[in-house]
């Protein structure tokens, strides 16, 4: 069963050197409210590697404070809002290693982890320059046709974060359906945090959400507006204007200044 604890309880949970998943999908559902409890501990961690289908604000805030040592995307932006300053400008400088990742490799990375196996073969990235970017990823030949293929590692990862509507005491969860990889974090991560708009009495499943049964989360966490300024349908819209000050922010070099008001936050 699930356990209910506080977000700097949950935040704790994460160590120098861990592999942190963010769930949701580019500005959408983002677990904000975790990473700002993350952020706000005496020492936030170090050296992390942030692994994220998509990456967005809550990534770019991790960045931005120097809690990441190396990022493993397909993309790192603000969709409509453009480029995500802070990780754009560590990109630039050599500040952060950037593992060049696709949508196929991190599939078949996610996949190989979930199997129990050290890699998925594939036929993406074939013809192209793209392992030159990835010496780690080699080729093998199918012993079945001879054919060469992909061999990507499996992908590990430490702690996973979602962000949902409900969770109920038993550790159920409910997510909309910009799922993006949440349901394969659930599986992959060794310990799965969920942060929730609302307590309920039992979570049912329903056209409008996605159920993640029991016991997918380890840790689940009340977290109301948790995903702010992100969306979380259907609670509430994208802050778009919360999005233009951040990044008004960031490009004036004010992102010490941004970062301190947020924390000081409610």
């Amino acid at each position: 069963m699930a356990q209910w604890v506080s977000l700097a309880e949950a935040a704790d949970l994460v160590r120098d050197g861990h592999t942190l998943a963010l769930g949701g999908m580019t500005i959408y559902r983002r677990p904000l409210a975790f990473v700002r409890a993350l952020l706000r501990r005496p020492q936030p961690p170090s050296d992390l590697t942030l692994l994220c289908f998509t990456a967005g604000i809550e990534s770019d805030l991790l960045v931005g404070a120097g809690c990441v040592r190396t990022v493993r995307s397909c993309y790192f932006g603000l969709e409509t809002f453009g480029f995500a300053p802070m990780f754009t400008a560590a990109a630039q400088a050599g500040a952060i290693q950037i593992l060049e990742e696709t949508e196929a490799s991190l599939a078949m990375g996610i996949r190989a982890g979930l199997s129990g196996v050290g890699f998925m073969p594939s036929h993406a990235w074939i013809g192209t320059d793209l392992p030159r970017l990835r010496p780690d990823i080699k080729t093998i030949l199918d012993p079945y046709t001879g054919e060469e293929l992909m061999a990507f590692p499996a992908i590990q990862c430490d702690v996973a974060v979602l962000h949902a509507l409900e969770g109920d005491l038993e550790g159920n969860c409910k997510i909309n359906y910009n799922v993006g990889v949440d349901v394969e974090l659930v599986y992959l991560a060794r310990t799965v945090i969920v942060t929730v708009e609302r307590v309920v009495d039992r979570v049912e499943q329903s056209l409008d959400g996605m159920l993640i049964p029991a016991p997918g989360a380890d840790f689940l966490v009340h977290a109301p507006r948790g995903a702010w300024p992100t969306s979380c349908y259907p609670d509430y819209p994208i802050a778009g204007g919360e999005f233009l000050r951040y990044i008004d922010a960031c490009s004036a070099g004010r992102f010490t200044e941004y970062l301190e008001e947020w924390l000081a936050a409610p």
